[in-house]
């Protein structure tokens, strides 16, 4: 019997990073060294005390279904965390535990996209964003952005490109691809314009805690009604566990919970159980130790990348990423990547992984491996740029 995929699902790109780490797995198989600087996955182990718990939860038989908005206590310490970090009283019936960001972010588009909306974006921009949008029959209204605009969107880019199918706006704050924040200042805008055209804000917050230049305000201290994804992927360096967090308006959460029993039944149980230990005092001391080996490792990779002649205009103020144009090395950065790959052994992305504006300019590198290994890709980034 034939197999005819459906239209939607045909319509969905790959997501290009995972493609080059499937190939650099194959090549660590095989012998070689890759240096790994594709994947936005902190090298760090779960930090102990999360282990611990989660061994603890097995124990005691913590294994069955959870509510569908994911354990109370869970829920809880959530609400606790945004008290401690942004002052900021987030009721825990507005909060969603979640299989990741991932879920978080199809749920949020499913809530609030009908076929034919439009939901407006920086381009470049996180590309799995996109793809949800077209396995919904929506659509993802890229809005070009550059160094200049520190590759954000700001109010007067959200006036100028509403439709009149735009639904809302999504911002990344700090940004995957490029590490840049928006301001307070350029949130209020921004928030104010949605409001007036009566659409949705969203705003990623994956990497809050990765910040480096001084703390970041959450969108809800701005605009309470913003819709903000959270993860334990990132600052609290929980990948695989698939683990994340909604906020929503108080009227919007019984239909997001609604959502969540339909599509993921409830959260991974263990993972709810060991993510209570990730808000405790010595756990938060480590990762804020690890934050501080980022900044190192991002401070070293920008200036070895700039020597190289890769054009970094803004400095990455968060997440684990430097958005480097190679202008000077190619017109295709797509094919260079997997040279970089299969001939250097260094694994990366290509912009075309991001959006579609300047994309072939620009590689991702990600600084989530050693300084040694980062200084290792340097230098035979150097060897193969300068034929030494």
């Amino acid at each position: 019997m034939a197999f005819h995929p459906s239209k939607r699902v045909s319509e969905i790109e790959t997501f290009k990073v995972m493609d080059l780490l499937k190939r650099a797995k194959q090549l660590d198989a095989a012998g070689f060294d890759v240096v790994h600087m594709e994947a936005g996955e902190p090298d760090f182990a779960t930090a102990p005390a999360i282990a611990d718990a989660a061994k603890a939860a097995i124990d005691k038989g913590l294994t069955q279904y959870t509510p569908a908005a994911g354990i109370p206590e869970l829920r809880t310490a959530i609400s606790q965390w945004y008290k401690r970090q942004y002052g900021l009283d987030i009721s825990p019936e507005r909060i969603i535990v979640t299989t990741g960001a991932s879920s978080a972010l199809l749920m949020v588009f499913s809530l609030l996209a009908d076929a034919g909306d439009g939901f407006m974006m920086a381009d470049p921009g996180y590309p799995c964003n996109r793809q949800f949008l077209r396995f919904l029959n929506a659509h993802s209204q890229l809005v070009p952005v550059e160094a200049e605009q520190n590759f954000q969107l700001n109010a007067d880019l959200v006036e100028q490109h509403w439709q009149s199918e735009t639904v809302g706006v999504l911002l990344a704050s700090p940004a995957n691809p490029t590490g840049a924040i928006v301001s307070d200042e350029a949130l209020a805008a921004i928030a104010d314009v949605v409001r007036e055209k009566n659409g949705a804000l969203v705003v990623d917050e994956l990497y809050h805690g990765l910040t480096y230049e001084g703390a970041t305000s959450s969108v809800l201290s701005i605009d309470p009604d913003a819709f903000v994804i959270n993860s334990f992927s990132k600052y609290f360096g929980m990948t695989g566990w698939r683990l994340g967090w909604l906020v929503a308006p108080s009227d919007a959460a019984p239909e997001l919970e609604k959502l969540a029993q339909n599509l993921m039944i409830s959260p991974h149980t263990v993972s709810q159980y060991a993510a209570l230990a990730a808000f405790e005092p010595d756990t938060i001391a480590l990762f804020e130790t690890r934050k501080e080996q980022f900044r190192v490792r991002r401070n070293v990779l920008v200036n070895g990348l700039r020597a190289l002649g890769f054009s970094i205009p803004v400095m990455p103020e968060g997440a684990f990423y430097v958005y480097a144009g190679a202008q000077h090395l190619t017109d295709n950065t797509f094919d260079y990547c997997w040279s970089l790959l299969e001939e250097d052994h260094i694994a990366t992305t290509p912009g075309l992984d991001f959006g579609h504006h300047r994309c072939n300019e620009y590689i991702r590198f990600s600084y989530t491996t050693g300084l040694d290994r980062i200084e290792l890709a340097l230098a035979r980034l150097e060897k193969r740029i300068k034929g030494a």
